[in-house]
């Protein structure tokens, strides 16, 4: 009888390995990747999960930029049912690895060698206590002028490369009855050229002093004057009928001649190429002004989920996530670059060249920093507290002093 007993252990143990190794890979996947551009970038990554051999199951819930998400992951996670894999961002990953909810997927990540392939600061998102947490997907650089070529050429205005270029081509440009900056009146658009200018004036080192430290001697010193003194100057060269307006419909309006310039992430490129433009020809693209490359990095981190083939689907679903192929397709569809440096980019266009090699050169000197404006530098509450600062300052004749001193205290009554 015991060596019967035995011998049934040993087969059900068998077995139970036998089925977990040829455990067929599923994965349910959270995203708010739900607009044009959007969907079809994560319809590439499902249908390579397919082919695969996976079983996808979708979980897209459009709005609020990805609110209405994080609303419905709660709701999975407070149930028992979380999903496989989710859309998270930055501290947001490490929010969520301290309810203790998230999967190792180091196994993964250290066969695929994402350590070597994966710049350090990049790759410090993906970690949870040391351990491989999340993949990264793409990297959007934030801190991009885009102008419409035509429109510069025809004023003799060349791509300002200081923020005093800027202002003096914004004046031309008024002048002549064009509007100089196109701009959509909605807190996470302001917060964007925010840090853009904070970022020319401030440098690489006082922005991570400032947006990653929360240093109270930088965020009240005079260099952050001038970066409030930089947004009202900014303000005056926006429409009257910026209040509300969306981010791509302000990209229309340098499309089609009648904004000049756009201070806007690389997102914005997706649109001037699906309206077939072409870079360097219809529109341009430059950094804003300074040194430094700000980064919004979109990730999918993997959730505790029992049963074999879920955990097959999430190392699936990692594996391909980071693999050379997807991170090609999809950035090419997407407008970002890859977040792996070994990427070919010969099918990439003159803006991602740029920014690659931007991203390179910053990762070395170490200027290559998160955007708090996306998500990526601060927890929600340290960056709502700076956004709602910058809303208020842009949108009334509020002093840059007392924006200052407003930003100091609402930085400090936030932690």
């Amino acid at each position: 009888m015991i060596r019967f007993t035995a011998l049934a252990t040993l087969s059900a143990v068998a077995l139970t390995a036998a089925s977990s190794a040829w455990a067929e890979p599923k994965a349910e996947v959270l995203h708010w990747w739900t607009s044009g551009g959007e969907a079809k970038s994560v319809a590439v990554l499902q249908q390579e999960f397919s082919a695969n051999g996976g079983t996808w199951t979708d979980m897209p819930v459009a709005g609020g930029g990805g609110d209405a998400a994080m609303t419905a992951l709660r709701a999975r996670v407070l149930s028992g049912n979380a999903p496989a894999a989710v859309q998270l961002k930055g501290p947001a990953i490490q929010e969520w690895y301290e309810e203790g909810v998230l999967a190792d997927i180091s196994a993964v990540a250290e066969a695929e060698g994402w350590a070597d392939v994966l710049p350090a600061s990049i790759a410090g998102h993906m970690k949870c206590d040391g351990t491989w947490c999340a993949a990264p997907v793409n990297v959007h650089r934030v801190d991009w002028i885009w102008a419409n070529a035509d429109v510069l050429k025809a004023n003799g205005i060349d791509m300002p490369t200081t923020w005093d270029e800027f202002n003096a081509a914004a004046e031309k440009l008024k002048a002549a009855g064009i509007i100089p900056l196109a701009h959509g009146g909605q807190a996470w658009q302001d917060a964007t050229v925010f840090e853009a200018a904070a970022l020319g004036i401030l440098g690489a080192e006082g922005f991570h002093k400032a947006f990653v430290e929360l240093d109270a001697d930088t965020l009240t010193s005079d260099a952050m004057v001038k970066v409030f003194d930089q947004m009202r100057t900014l303000r005056g060269y926006v429409d009257d009928n910026f209040s509300g307006r969306d981010w791509n419909l302000a990209t229309a309006m340098v499309m089609n001649g009648e904004a000049a310039f756009q201070i806007m992430g690389d997102w914005a490129k997706g649109e001037f190429l699906a309206a077939g433009k072409v870079p360097g020809q219809d529109f341009l693209c430059a950094s804003t002004p300074g040194d430094g490359f700000l980064y919004n990095v979109d990730s999918f981190a993997m959730f505790d989920v029992g049963g074999a083939d879920k955990e097959a689907g999430q190392q699936l679903l990692a594996k391909l996530i980071v693999g050379k192929n997807f991170q090609k397709v999809f950035n090419l569809n997407k407008g970002s670059i890859p977040a792996r440096t070994d990427v070919a980019l010969d099918e990439f266009d003159s803006c991602a060249h740029l920014s690659a090699q931007d991203m390179a050169d910053s990762s070395a000197n170490g200027s290559l920093l998160p955007s708090y404006a996306h998500g990526m530098a601060l927890r929600g509450a340290q960056s709502g507290a700076i956004t709602d600062v910058v809303t208020a300052h842009f949108n009334s004749d509020m002093s840059s002093e007392d924006a200052v001193k407003m930003l100091a205290q609402a930085v400090a009554n936030s932690m």
